[in-house]
This record gives structure tokens, C-alpha cells and sequence, in this order.
């Protein structure tokens, strides 16, 4: 069973049998928390996202179909979840300085100059930092592309059977976002050939 494809997995748990889906949790469990996290940005807010996506696979097993990848169908529930969360979340964008991240920093100082900094390790952190802050700053439709390509590295066309565009579209969007990406990120250029 543990070598089964996911489709017929989640037959088997449609058709009553428990120890399917615990392997279709066990296989997809972390990449849906990565893409979530990534689409969110708060380990508490996309552990509960990622829950909430599992609870629906449960409650909506009767209804399941195999007319799509098990793996199109998982992270649509994981994309609408994430888009109902930021409609929400619209009118609390901004952060005050003060405010504390999980780490125990505010705003304020982590944007507070430290220095040159020599260390590979920090280099390292600061420059995830720098990617995942352009990421954000890209369009949200650009946004979501690159994260299911890259973190979930679904197909162009699992991607748009997932968002509901065309796949020339999805490229599209992926072509966009890399590009802006590259402008965003070049003056770290050197950075990250330090890091190798």
C-alpha cells in the first residue's frame, strides 16, 4: 500500500479503509504546511490552514472523483483556504514597529543596521530573508504561480487546473514573477556567490 498512487489511495479511503488516508497524510502533510507557510507567512496560521485542508479531504471524501491528480485537488482546497485567510486578513496588513515576531523581534530590529556582516550563516539567513520578502512583494497571482511551481513543484498544468487559467497563462505568470524576482534580487548577487 505504501507504493500505491495517491488516486487510488484516496478511493480506498472514500470506500471506508482509515490507513489510506494516514498515508496520504504522512506523504502530502509538510508539502501543503510549506505551501501554505509560504502563502501566509506564520507557522501558527498555516499549521491551522494545514489542518483545515485535511479536515476538508475528510469531509469531502464522499465527493471525490478521480477526474484530476489527488495532488491538484489537495492543494485547490489548500489555495482556496489560503485565499479565504488573506481576504480576512486584508484589513490587518500593517505592523507596528513594536510588534513581535516568533523569534522574539520586533520590526524594529530586525530592519535596525547591524554592520557588515561576515558570517556565512548570517549571510545565509539574510539573504532567505531578502528572497522570501521579494517573493511577498510580488502580485498575488504571480505570487501563488511561483510557490506552486516551486514548493509544491507541481506541473504548469496541474497549476492551472489548480488556479482555473489557462497554462499558457500559468507560464506567463511564472515568466513575470521570475523576472521581477531577478530585478529584486540582483543586487545580492554576489551574496549568494559567497554562500557556494
Amino acid at each position: 500500500m505504501r507504493d500505491e498512487a495517491n488516486e487510488s489511495l484516496m478511493l480506498r479511503f472514500r470506500d471506508g479503509d482509515p490507513r489510506a488516508f494516514e498515508l496520504l497524510l504522512q506523504r502530502h502533510q509538510k508539502p501543503i504546511f510549506d505551501f501554505v507557510m509560504r502563502s501566509v507567512g506564520t507557522a501558527a496560521v498555516a499549521e491551522e490552514l494545514t489542518q483545515e485542508t485535511f479536515l476538508r479531504v475528510i469531509k469531502q471524501k464522499s465527493v471525490y472523483e478521480q477526474r484530476a491528480r489527488f495532488t491538484t485537488w489537495l492543494y485547490t482546497l489548500a489555495r482556496n483556504l489560503c485565499i479565504d485567510h488573506s481576504r480576512r486578513m486584508q484589513h490587518r496588513r500593517a505592523k507596528s514597529l513594536d510588534a513581535v515576531d516568533e523569534e522574539g523581534h520586533s520590526l524594529l530590529e530586525r530592519t535596525a543596521d547591524k554592520g557588515p556582516q561576515v558570517d556565512r550563516q548570517a549571510i545565509g539567513e539574510e539573504l532567505k530573508e531578502r528572497m522570501r520578502k521579494a517573493i511577498d512583494s510580488l502580485p498575488e497571482d504571480q505570487r501563488e504561480v511561483f510557490l506552486l511551481r516551486e514548493e509544491a513543484d507541481l506541473s504548469f498544468k496541474e497549476i492551472a487546473d489548480i488556479v482555473g487559467i489557462s497554462e499558457n497563462t500559468v507560464k506567463s505568470r511564472m515568466r513575470y514573477a521570475l523576472t521581477k524576482l531577478r530585478s529584486l534580487l540582483e543586487e545580492y548577487e554576489d551574496m549568494a556567490r559567497a554562500l557556494s
